[in-house]
C-alpha cells in the first residue's frame, strides 16, 4: 500500500511555476572536445549566467538571463583554465539579456516566443535551459520509456523515479539514447551520394552518443520544485571505430536553484512583439553558412571578396601559393554570404580581366545555393560566358548546390531552355544534372513527390511516340539518375514482357531501361527483384539484356531463396554466354568479405556447389564477371571493384565492358566510379570492307537462291556503334555516342586541310614566343554532419579537401634557315631548330577534418589539417639539327627552389570568437613535452599487463615495475632523414619525416592520426665543384666520332703478350697428368655429345674447362676471364651435335630404356608412364627440345670459338672502326671538368658485329658497360653483356638462334653467367619463385630438374599458327606449357603465301593476320560436319541439290557459300557468291578447277586477285583457297579429301546454314532457316537444302521442304486429333518418286480431328506453331521423276 501511495505522490510532482514569483536559479554549462585522456589538449565553450524565471499568463512563462558570461577553452585539461570571451559577452550581452517566452504545462515545453532581434544561435542557448526542464512524468509507472522531445529531437528516454523519504525529495533520472530518435535534428551536406551500411555498423560504430539528466526535486502542494538539475551528454567519433579509439564530445549542465524572489522579471519594450520561434527542437541558423575551418568578421562582404581575389591573383602567378586553397575557401564562404546583386556586381567589374573571371567562375559553383545556378544561367543566356565555360560550371553547381525544389525548377526551366538545347554537351549536362538533383532532394526528403520525375516521363513519351531513340536513351538515363520509384512504371512500359511499345524499340533502349532500375532498387529492392526476375528467365530475350538484368538483380542484395533459384535456372540454360556470365558471378561473389553481401556471399556458397564445374573451363570469349574486394571490420574501412565482360557472339571484342569501384567508410558506401563501354559493331565496322560494292545483280542472285530457303529470316545486323559513359557516386555524369559517321567526321578533319593551317599556326606561334599561366582550383570535398547538444550550441563533424593547381609555361623557339610563309613540315627535316622552355607546375592541397562547436560567434573545436604543397621546376633548351645528325638538350638549374613537396599534418585544438580574432588560441593536441612527463600511474595499468611478457621467464608482481618500463611503452617522436647524392651530376636529394601522435596512449589508427607529422622532400646542389648545366646530346652519322671525349682501347698491360708456350710447357712440368685429363675430358665431352644427357653434359662443360683454358691461353687477350671460358667451351661442345637433333631424337627414344645413366632417358620414360605409354605430339615436341634445335646448317665449326674469335682479334672496336651514335649525358661544371656518361655504339660490317660501351666520364673511373653483339649467321644471334671495372667483375653470355623442332619453327634464347650481382641473384630467386606459385593457374607444368648451372634457357616452337609451344630451364626447374594461344597468326606456313598478295601493306597484313588468328573454322569430310561451335554431325546430302554450307544472315548479304554433292563422282561442290563474282570449285580427276563467273581459271594462272584486291584464291597444296576476310569470308579451302571454311571474328552470331551461327552456343546449334531450334541434326540440315522449282529443272534438284502429316492417328489430350509438321521435311516434287530415304525426327503441332484446315493458308503458318509431340518422319534423298511430269 505505501508503494502504491508513493507511486501517486511522485507521479503528481510534475514541476510547476507559482504566479507571481521568480524563481531564480545559477545556471553553468560547457561544450568540451577532444581524447578522453587527461594531458592532451581540449577545445570548448563555456556559459555561466543566473536564469530567471516567472510565469507571464497561464501556462505561459516568462525566461531571462541575467549577468551572462562566455568562456572559451583551448589548453591542456584539466591543467588550463577557460579564458573569458569579455568582448564577445559584451557584443551578444543584449540579445542575451533579453527575456524570452515559453510555453508550459504539465512539465512540458511548449511554444517559444522571443523578438526577431534575438539570434536563433542565442535562442538555442536558451533552448537547452529550458530542455532540463522538459520532464513527461508519467502518473502511474516509476520506471518506464518513451520517445521524448527535446532539443536534440525526438529521442529514446529512460525514466527513473525514487522518493528520498527523509530528506524529503524526489530523486528523479532520465537517460537519453541519442542512436535511436524518432526524429534526429541533424543535418548532412555533401553526404546525398552515400548509402547506409546498417550490417558494417554491427561490429561497431563510427559515432555513438548519449544523455543523462539528474534532477533533485522537492515535493510541493501544487507541483515540484527543481532544486538541483544535472545534465551529462557524451559523443563519441572515430572514422573507424570507436571500439578502437575515438575523440568525444562532452557537453554539461548545472542548475542549481537559489532563491524564489517576489519581483517580477522585466519585460521588453511593448513596442518589440514577440514572434513565434518554433519550439524546443534546436533551430539551424547562420552555422550551415559558416565554414568550421575558419571564423569571418564579415563586414563588407563585397569589399573582402574583392580583397581575397586580388590576395589569389597576385600570389599564385609563378607558382602556388602555400595558403591559396584556404584563400579559396574563404573566399566561398564570402559569396555564400553575399546578395545576389553583390555577386553580379562583382562579375561586372571582373569579367574583362581574365586572372579574375577565372577565379570567380571556379567558386560561383561551390556556392551550394540555388544563386549559382541562376548566375550561371542569366550570364549563358545573356552570352557572357562561352560554351565551354558553362560546361564546366553548370556540371560543377548540379553536384555542389544543395537540393530544393527551387533549385530542381530552376534545373527544369535551363533543360528546356532553346539556347541550351541547341548545344548537345550543355543539354546532356543539364539533363542529368536534373535527375541529380531530385536524388539529392529525395535522398533528404523522404517523402519526395513523383511531380518531380513527371516532366521526364512525359518527355520519354513523346520521344518514343516520335521514335525519337537517342532521345529516348536520355530520358531513361535521367530517370537512373533520379532514382524515383514512381518511374518504375514508365521504365517497364519500355521492357519486353511489360509493354506493348517494347518491341519496337531497339536492344540498346531495352539495356538502358534496365540500368535505369539501379538507383531504384535502392529504396525498391523487392520490386526490382520481380521485374528483373523476370527478365533474366525469359529465355526469348537478348542474351546481353538478360546479363545486365543479373547485374541489376545481384546489387538488390539477393535472397537465399533467389540465388538457388537462378542456379537451378543454369542447369537447364541454353544460353552459354548466360550461363557463363552467372555462374562466374556466383563464384567472385564467395569471396566477398563485406558486411552488406555477407548473406548474398554465402547463397553464392551453395549455389556454386549446386552448379557443375565445367562452367570453369570456358574460354575468355564467353561473359565474365569478376569481383574483388578487402574490407577490415575493426576499421570499418573497405574498397570493392566488380568489372564485367558481356559478350553475345564468342567474339574476341566483347559487347560491352562495365568497371565499378566502391568504398567502404564510416559505416556508410559509395560508388565512387563507375565506367561502361560498349563497343558493338565497332570491331566488323574497322575490319569489314568500307562499302560493299552496290551491285544490284549481286543482290538478286542471292535473294534468289535463299528464296529457295523455307521461311529464312535475316539476323540484325550490328549497328557500328561505340559507346561510353562515366558514373560518379552512382550518378551518370556524361555519356557519348560513337557511331562510324564520327569516326569519319575524325579522319577527315585529321587528313585535310585544316588541321595543316592549324599546326602551321600552331608552329608560327612557338616560333614567335609564348608564355601562358593556368590555374585551376577546385572544393574538392565538404562533408558535413551538424546536430544540437543539450546545452543547444551545435557540434560539427566536417570534412574539406580544397586544392589549387597551377602551370606555367613558356616557349620559344628558332629556325635556321628562317622559314618561307607557306613552309611544310618537310622542310624541318632541313633545319636547325633551338627551343628553350621553362615549365612550372605546381599543386598546394589542404584537408580539414573538424570536431567541435560551430557558430558564426564562436568556434571550439578539434581540428586536424593537412597540407601538401609541390612544385617540380623545369628549364631546358634544346637543339635538333637534322642535316648533321645532332641533338642536344640541355637542364638548366632553377634558381630559389629547394623543397620539392612538403607535407605537414598537425591536430591541435582550437578556441576564438568573432569579436577577438586576434586573440585565438591554439594549442597542439599532444604536446611535445607530453611524453616525458606522463606520470607512472597513467599507464599503470598497461605496464602491469605486459610485465610478465617483458621480463621474460621472471616472475614480477605488477606493483613492482623496471625502471626502464615507461620509456619502452612511451613512444618518443619518430624523426628520420634520408639523402641521396648522385655526385656526377651533383645533385643531392633529401627526404625529412617527422612523427609525434597519440598512438603511445593505444595503438589504433585513429591516436596514429593525431598528432603532428611532417614529409619534406628537398632537392639541392651536392657539395662539390658548380655544376652550371646538365647536357644530353646524341650525334649520329659520320660526325659521332667528334664526340667522343674518352677514347676506350686495350690498356697497357693487356698489350704485353705473355709466352704461352713456355707456361704451357711449365705448367705440364708441375702438374703431371695434365694431358692425361685432358684426352679424358675431350673424350668425356664427345661421349656427352653423344648420349644427349643433361648430367653428362655439364660434367663435360667441367673437364673441358683445362682444355677450354690451355686452347684460350694463346689468345692475345686477357678480356675474357674463366666464367668466358668456361661458358664458351659448354656452349662448343653442345652446339658441336645441334646439327643431328633429329636423328637423335628417335635414338633416344628407342634406346631410353637401356641408358639408365641418362637423366633424359629418364625424364623420357617417367613421361612415357604418365600417359598411357604413348609418345604425344607435346612429348615428342619436349624431347626436341633436349636436344636443341635443328637449323638445317652443317658446321662443324662451334659458333662460340666463332664468336671468340671475331671478339679476340679486337676487344674494342674504336681502333678499327667510327661509332655510328655517340651520346654524352654529362654535367657541365664551372671548372670545366668533364663528368658524367658516355654511350658510344660501334658496327663492323665485316664482322656483323654491333658493340655498344657505357663508360663513366670520370678520368680515373674504369667502370663500364661492353656490350658486343654478332650475328653469325641468319639463324644465329650472339650476345656478351659484361660490367664493371674494366668490364671485368660481371658478364653474362646471350645466344639467341633460329630452327626446327621437328617440323616445326622454333626460337631458343639463352643466357649463361658465371658470376651475378647479389642484388640481380636476388631479384632472380624472387621472380622464380613468383612463376612457380603462378604455373599451374596458367596451365603450366613445372618439374624439379638438374639442368645446366648458372643457365637458363627459353624455347619457343610454333605449334600452329596461332598456337606456341614454351619450355623454361631454369638451373633447378624446367616449366613447359602447350597451346598457348597467339593473338595474331604467325606469318609461316600458309599465311606466308597468303600474306605475299599484300606485297608492302603493313596494315593489311596485320588486319589479315588479326583475322586469321579469331576466324571460326567449319570443315567437312565425307559426309561429317564439324560446325563453326565444334559440334559434329552427320550430313545425308540430298541428290543434286544444293545446301547452304554458311552465308552472311544479316540483310547485307556480304556472301554465301552452296554446297552440292556430285553424285556421279561422289565428290563436293562449291559455289561461293561475294563481291561481285561467282566462284565455283569443283574436283576434276585429280585437280580443283576454278570457275570464276562462268570462266573457269587455269591452275597455272593462280593467284587470282580480285580488282579491288579485297578477295584471292590460291593454291594451296593438293586444293584451292579463296580469301575475303574484309567481305567477312576468311577462307573456303577445297580439295579432294576435305572441306573448310573459315569466317572471320566480326562475323560470329551472324551466319548460318549447316556450319551453325558462330556463337559458341553449342546448346543451340541446330537452328533452321527461320530460327527454330530443332534437336535433331537430319532435319537441321535438310532445312537448309535449296528446294527444287520443277521436276523438269536442269539443276537435277527434285526435291522440295514442306510439312507433312503424321500418317497414325493420335489421341491427344483425350482428343482424336490430326498432325503436321512444324519443321519442313525433305519430299519429292509431285510427279516424282523417291529412290533413296532416311528419317528424320521432328516436331509435330495436333489440330482436332474434325477441324478444317485450309492447305493453302493453314501449312504456310505451321511453321509458327508450337509443337506438341515429337515423332520420326521418311524424308527423300533422291527421287526419280516420269517423263511426263508438270
Amino acid at each position: 500500500m505505501r508503494v502504491l501511495v508513493l507511486a501517486f505522490t511522485v507521479a503528481l510532482a510534475a514541476p510547476e511555476f507559482a504566479t507571481g514569483k521568480t524563481y531564480v536559479y545559477k545556471y553553468e554549462a560547457f561544450v568540451m572536445g577532444g581524447l578522453p585522456e587527461d594531458g592532451l589538449a581540449r577545445a570548448g565553450v563555456k556559459v555561466i549566467s543566473k536564469v530567471l524565471i516567472s510565469a507571464a499568463a497561464a501556462d505561459t512563462f516568462v525566461l531571462k538571463l541575467v549577468d551572462p558570461e562566455i568562456f572559451e577553452y583551448s589548453g591542456i585539461w584539466p591543467k588550463d583554465a577557460f579564458i573569458p570571451a569579455t568582448n564577445l559577452t559584451s557584443a551578444l550581452a543584449a540579445q542575451l539579456s533579453t527575456p524570452i517566452k515559453f510555453q508550459y504545462a504539465n512539465g512540458v515545453v511548449g511554444k517559444v516566443f522571443a523578438p526577431a532581434g534575438v539570434s536563433e544561435t542565442v535562442l538555442n542557448v536558451c533552448r537547452g535551459i529550458l530542455n532540463i526542464f522538459q520532464l513527461n512524468i508519467k502518473k502511474t509507472q516509476n520506471v518506464y520509456e518513451l520517445q521524448e522531445l527535446g532539443v536534440q529531437g525526438v529521442c529514446k528516454t529512460h525514466y527513473i523515479i525514487s522518493e528520498d523519504a527523509k530528506a524529503d525529495r524526489i530523486l528523479l533520472s532520465k537517460t537519453k539514447d541519442l542512436n535511436h530518435c524518432q526524429e534526429r535534428i541533424i543535418k548532412d551536406i555533401g553526404l546525398a551520394y552515400t548509402e547506409r551500411c546498417a550490417k558494417c555498423e554491427a561490429g561497431g560504430k563510427t559515432l555513438n552518443g548519449a544523455a543523462a539528466f539528474s534532477y533533485i526535486m522537492k515535493p510541493a502542494a501544487t507541483g515540484a520544485l527543481i532544486l538541483e538539475a544535472t545534465a551529462t551528454e557524451l559523443i563519441q567519433f572515430s572514422p573507424f571505430n570507436i571500439m578502437n579509439g575515438a575523440a568525444q564530445m562532452e557537453a554539461k549542465q548545472i542548475l542549481t536553484f537559489i532563491e524564489i524572489a517576489t519581483a517580477a522579471v522585466g519585460h521588453i519594450r511593448a513596442d518589440v512583439p514577440y514572434v513565434p520561434r518554433g519550439s524546443l527542437q534546436y533551430e539551424f541558423d547562420s552555422e550551415l553558412l559558416q565554414t568550421p575551418i575558419q571564423l569571418l568578421r564579415i563586414s563588407n562582404a563585397e569589399a573582402q571578396i574583392v580583397e581575397i581575389l586580388n590576395h589569389l591573383v597576385t600570389f599564385n602567378v609563378a607558382t602556388v601559393h602555400e595558403d591559396a586553397p584556404l584563400k579559396f575557401i574563404e573566399l566561398i564562404q564570402l559569396l555564400r554570404v553575399a546578395r545576389f546583386e553583390s555577386i553580379e556586381a562583382l562579375w561586372t567589374r571582373f569579367k574583362a580581366k581574365a586572372d579574375y573571371r577565372h577565379w570567380i567562375l571556379n567558386a560561383v559553383p561551390a556556392i551550394g545555393t540555388h544563386a549559382a545556378l541562376t548566375f550561371f544561367k542569366e550570364k549563358f543566356l545573356a552570352g557572357e560566358v562561352t560554351i565551354a565555360e558553362a560546361a564546366q560550371a553548370l556540371l560543377a553547381s548540379v553536384h555542389m548546390v544543395t537540393a530544393d525544389l527551387e533549385v530542381i525548377k530552376l534545373a527544369e526551366d535551363l533543360a528546356m531552355n532553346p539556347k541550351i538545347q541547341e548545344n548537345p554537351v550543355l543539354r546532356e549536362i543539364v539533363m542529368l544534372g536534373y535527375g541529380t538533383l531530385v536524388a539529392k532532394y529525395c535522398a533528404e526528403n523522404p517523402t519526395c513527390p513523383a511531380e518531380l520525375v513527371r516532366p521526364i516521363h512525359e518527355l520519354a513519351i513523346q520521344a518514343v511516340a516520335r521514335g525519337e531513340i537517342e532521345e529516348v536513351i536520355v530520358t531513361l538515363k535521367v530517370l537512373g539518375n533520379a532514382g524515383h520509384p514512381a518511374s518504375l512504371k514508365p521504365i517497364m512500359k519500355l521492357l519486353p514482357g511489360f509493354g506493348s511499345a517494347a518491341a519496337g524499340l531497339p536492344q540498346r533502349v531495352h539495356i538502358e531501361a534496365v540500368l535505369a532500375l539501379r538507383n531504384i532498387a535502392k529504396k525498391e529492392p523487392k520490386m526490382i527483384q520481380e521485374m528483373a526476375v523476370q527478365l533474366f528467365m525469359d529465355e526469348a530475350l537478348h542474351p546481353e539484356l538478360r546479363m545486365v538484368a543479373a547485374i541489376v538483380l545481384f546489387e538488390t542484395k539477393l535472397p537465399m531463396g533467389l540465388v538457388t533459384t537462378l542456379a537451378n535456372v543454369l542447369l537447364k540454360e541454353k544460353n552459354l554466354q548466360v550461363a557463363s556470365f552467372v555462374y562466374s558471378y556466383m563464384k567472385a561473389m564467395t569471396k566477398n568479405t563485406t558486411p552488406d553481401f555477407a548473406s548474398v556471399a554465402a547463397a553464392c556458397n551453395v549455389a556454386v556447389k549446386i552448379l557443375s564445374p565445367k562452367f570453369d573451363r570456358m574460354s575468355y570469349r564467353f561473359s565474365r564477371a569478376f569481383y574483388l574486394d578487402t574490407y577490415h571490420n575493426p576499421w570499418m574501412m573497405g574498397a570493392a571493384a566488380s568489372a564485367f565482360y558481356v559478350n553475345d557472339a564468342a567474339t574476341v571484342f566483347p559487347r560491352a565492358i562495365v568497371a565499378k569501384a566502391r568504398t567502404y567508410f564510416a559505416g556508410a558506401y559509395a560508388d565512387v566510379l563507375e565506367l561502361g563501354v560498349r563497343t558493338e559493331g565497332m570491331q566488323e565496322a574497322l575490319l569489314k570492307i568500307q562499302k560493299s560494292p552496290e551491285n544490284v545483280d549481286r543482290m538478286t542472285k542471292i535473294k534468289q537462291v535463299i528464296k529457295a530457303l523455307s521461311e529464312w529470316r535475316a539476323h540484325p545486323s550490328s549497328q557500328p556503334l561505340a559507346s561510353v559513359y562515366v558514373k560518379f557516386f552512382g550518378q551518370e555524369i556524361a555519356f557519348a555516342n560513337i557511331d562510324k559517321a564520327i569516326i569519319d567526321q575524325i579522319i577527315e578533319l585529321a587528313t585535310g586541310p585544316a588541321i595543316q593551317s592549324y599546326g602551321r599556326n600552331a608552329l608560327n606561334a612557338v616560333m614567335s614566343g609564348f608564355a601562358f599561366h593556368l590555374t585551376k582550383p577546385m572544393l574538392v570535398a565538404e562533408v558535413r554532419r551538424i546536430f544540437p547538444t543539450t546545452v543547444g550550441l551545435p557540434m560539427e563533424l566536417s570534412f574539406y579537401t580544397a586544392a589549387v593547381a597551377a602551370a606555367s609555361v613558356e616557349l620559344q623557339a628558332t629556325v635556321t634557315p628562317p622559314l618561307p610563309e607557306n613552309f611544310n613540315a618537310a622542310q624541318l627535316l632541313k633545319s636547325d631548330i633551338n627551343i628553350r622552355a621553362a615549365i612550372t607546375p605546381s599543386v598546394s592541397m589542404h584537408t580539414y577534418a573538424v570536431m567541435g562547436v560551430n557558430t558564426a560567434f564562436v568556434q571550439a573545436a578539434l581540428m586536424s589539417r593537412a597540407r601538401v604543397h609541390t612544385i617540380v621546376p623545369a628549364k631546358m633548351e634544346a637543339r635538333i639539327d637534322m642535316i648533321k645528325g645532332n641533338f642536344k638538350l640541355q637542364l638548366l638549374p632553377v634558381q630559389g627552389i629547394d623543397k620539392i613537396a612538403t607535407v605537414f599534418v598537425d591536430t591541435f585544438a582550437v578556441a576564438r570568437n568573432v569579436e577577438d580574432l586576434a586573440a585565438a588560441k591554439i594549442t597542439p593536441v599532444v604536446p611535445e613535452e607530453f611524453t616525458a612527463q606522463t606520470s607512472r600511474e597513467t599507464f599503470s595499468s598497461k605496464i602491469s599487463s605486459f610485465a610478465s611478457s617483458l621480463a621474460g621467464d621472471m616472475s614480477v608482481s605488477s606493483e613492482i615495475l623496471p625502471v626502464d618500463l615507461p620509456s619502452r611503452i612511451v613512444r618518443k617522436a619518430f624523426e628520420k632523414k634520408m639523402c641521396a647524392v648522385i655526385e656526377t651530376f651533383g645533385i643531392k636529394a633529401c627526404t625529412e619525416i617527422e612523427s609525434r601522435n597519440a598512438a603511445f596512449i593505444k595503438n589504433c589508427p585513429f591516436y596514429t592520426i593525431i598528432g603532428k607529422h611532417a614529409v619534406i622532400v628537398e632537392v639541392a646542389p651536392a657539395a662539390g665543384p658548380v655544376v652550371e648545366k646538365i647536357e644530353i646530346e646524341v650525334q649520329v652519322g659520320d660526325r659521332a666520332a667528334e664526340k667522343i671525349l674518352k677514347v676506350i682501347n686495350l690498356s697497357e698491360e693487356e698489350e704485353i703478350l705473355e709466352d704461352k708456350n713456355v707456361l704451357m710447357k711449365l705448367k705440364k712440368i708441375l702438374v703431371p697428368g695434365l694431358k692425361n685429363s685432358t684426352a679424358a675430358s675431350r673424350s668425356s665431352s664427345s661421349r656427352s655429345s653423344s648420349s644427349r644427357s643433361s648430367s653428362s653434359s655439364s660434367v663435360s662443360s667441367k673437364s673441358s674447362s683445362s682444355s677450354s683454358s690451355s686452347s684460350s691461353s694463346r689468345s692475345k687477350s686477357k678480356a675474357v676471364g674463366k666464367a668466358s671460358k668456361r661458358l664458351s667451351s659448354s656452349s662448343s661442345s653442345r652446339s658441336s651435335s645441334a646439327s643431328s637433333s633429329q636423328s637423335s631424337l628417335v635414338s633416344s627414344s628407342r634406346s631410353s630404356n637401356s641408358s639408365s645413366s641418362s637423366s633424359s632417358s629418364r625424364s623420357s620414360r617417367s613421361s612415357r608412364s604418365s600417359r598411357s605409354r604413348s609418345l604425344s605430339k607435346a612429348n615428342v615436341w619436349f624431347l626436341c627440345l633436349q636436344h636443341g634445335l635443328s637449323t638445317g646448317r652443317a658446321n662443324s665449326k662451334s659458333s662460340a670459338y666463332s664468336f671468340e674469335t671475331i671478339y679476340n682479334k679486337a676487344k674494342y672496336l674504336s681502333n678499327a672502326v667510327a661509332p655510328v651514335v655517340t651520346i654524352l649525358i654529362r654535367a657541365v661544371r664551372a671548372d670545366h671538368k668533364v663528368q658524367g656518361y658516355q654511350i658510344a655504339a660501334y658496327f663492323d660490317r665485316a664482322t656483323a658485329r654491333l658493340q655498344v660501351i657505357i663508360a663513366n666520364l670520370a678520368e680515373n673511373d674504369q667502370w663500364r658497360i661492353c656490350a658486343d653483339g654478332v650475328m653469325l649467321s641468319y639463324h644465329k644471334l650472339m650476345a656478351k653483356i659484361a660490367w664493371g671495372i674494366e668490364c671485368k667483375q660481371y658478364q653474362t653470355e646471350i645466344t639467341a638462334e633460329t630452327g626446327l623442332v621437328g617440323k616445326d619453327p622454333a626460337v631458343s634464347v639463352k643466357v649463361a653467367w658465371d658470376k651475378l650481382p647479389k642484388s640481380m641473384m636476388c631479384y632472380a630467386t624472387r621472380l622464380s619463385q613468383y612463376i612457380s606459385r603462378v604455373a599451374k593457374e596458367y596451365g603450366a607444368h613445372l618439374a624439379k630438374a638438374k639442368n645446366v648451372r648458372n643457365q637458363i634457357r627459353l624455347s619457343v616452337a610454333a605449334a600452329s599458327e596461332t598456337s606456341l609451344n614454351v619450355v623454361l630451364k631454369t638451373p633447378k626447374r624446367t616449366l613447359y606449357i602447350f597451346g598457348v594461344h597467339f593473338p595474331i597468326a604467325l606469318p609461316i606456313g600458309h599465311t606466308a603465301a597468303e600474306l605475299e598478295s599484300y606485297q608492302s601493306n603493313w596494315a593489311d597484313k596485320l588486319s589479315y593476320m588479326l583475322t586469321k588468328a579469331h576466324a571460326a573454322e567449319c570443315s567437312m569430310v565425307k559426309d561429317t560436319v564439324v560446325t563453326f561451335n565444334n559440334r559434329k554431325y552427320k550430313n545425308e546430302m540430298p541428290h543434286s541439290c544444293s545446301q547452304v554450307l554458311a552465308q552472311d544472315c544479316t540483310p547485307e548479304l556480304k556472301f554465301i557459300v552452296l554446297l552440292k554433292r556430285d553424285q556421279t563422282e561422289e565428290q563436293n561442290q562449291i559455289n561461293v557468291k561475294i563481291g561481285n563474282i561467282d566462284v565455283d570449285l569443283h574436283p576434276k580427276g585429280s585437280v580443283i578447277i576454278v570457275k570464276v563467273n562462268g570462266v573457269e581459271i587455269p591452275i597455272s594462272n593462280l593467284p587470282y586477285q580480285h580488282p579491288t584486291g579485297k578477295i584471292q584464291i590460291i593454291q594451296r597444296g593438293e586444293g584451292i583457297a579463296l580469301h575475303a576476310p574484309s567481305h567477312g569470308l576468311q577462307e573456303v579451302y577445297l580439295d579432294l579429301n576435305e572441306l573448310k571454311v573459315k569466317v572471320v571474328d566480326w562475323m560470329r552470331g551472324q551466319t548460318c546454314g549447316l556450319c551453325g551461327k558462330a556463337d559458341g552456343e553449342i546448346r543451340q546449334e541446330y537452328r533452321t532457316p527461320n530460327e527454330r531450334l530443332t534437336k535433331n541434326a537430319v532435319s537441321y540440315a535438310h532445312s537448309w537444302v535449296l528446294s527444287g522449282k520443277s521436276c523438269r529443272d536442269a539443276s537435277e534438284c527434285y526435291m522440295k521442304l514442306e510439312s507433312v502429316k503424321l500418317e497414325k492417328q493420335v489421341v491427344l489430350h483425350g482428343q482424336e486429333s490430326k498432325c503436321y509438321s512444324v519443321e519442313p521435311v525433305l519430299r519429292c516434287l509431285a510427279g516424282c518418286m523417291p529412290v533413296r530415304t532416311t528419317t528424320a525426327t521432328v516436331g509435330y503441332h495436333c489440330l482436332p480431328a474434325d477441324s478444317n484446315l485450309n492447305v493453302s493458308e493453314g501449312l504456310s503458318s505451321i511453321y509458327e506453331k508450337s509443337t506438341d509431340l515429337i515423332e520420326r518422319a521418311e524424308a527423300h534423298l533422291a527421287c526419280r521423276c516420269a517423263a511426263q511430269c508438270a
